[in-house]
């Protein structure tokens, strides 16, 4: 079965709306979300993200490795929590998102995770061969590649 990441994004009218209502209410509405998800058994895991404030990113393409405090980019791209379902298939991970209590200016962007299929062409590659073995020692299958 298919591993899907459904990634929490807003939009800055979206978020100031979340800010100014009732937040126990969304709490609760989330936690039902989650507690449908974990009774029906698609859940993987999943997790809400700190203030982007609180954040850094490393730049890559400076030979010092840049260290930058903060956010970057609009509201609409960052990422601000997410959940992964192993569900049937691509519609079936559609109407678990359908069905997340966000807002009016929030998306989930849903991409699948990548799977053994994907690197089909390197399956003797020691590092592939690896990652069952690491998957087992974490404790978490969450990942089918």
């Amino acid at each position: 079965m298919p591993t899907y990441m459904l990634i929490m994004r807003a939009t800055d009218e979206g978020l100031a709306a979340s800010l100014s209502g009732d937040f126990e209410a969304i709490i609760n509405a989330m936690g039902a979300f989650n507690e449908a998800m974990i009774t029906a058994g698609v859940m993987v895991g999943g997790d809400g993200l700190s203030d982007p404030s609180e954040g850094f990113v490393i730049d890559f393409s400076t030979p010092d490795l840049a260290v930058t405090d903060g956010a970057y980019g609009p509201t609409e791209a960052l990422f601000n929590g997410y959940w992964t379902i192993r569900v049937a298939d691509r519609d079936e991970a559609i109407a678990w998102a359908r069905r997340c209590p966000m807002g009016a200016g929030q998306k989930l962007e849903v991409r699948r995770v990548t799977d053994e299929s994907d690197f089909a062409d390197f399956a003797d590659n020691e590092f592939i061969q690896k990652e069952a073995g690491w998957r087992d020692a974490l404790g978490s299958d969450a990942v089918d590649n």
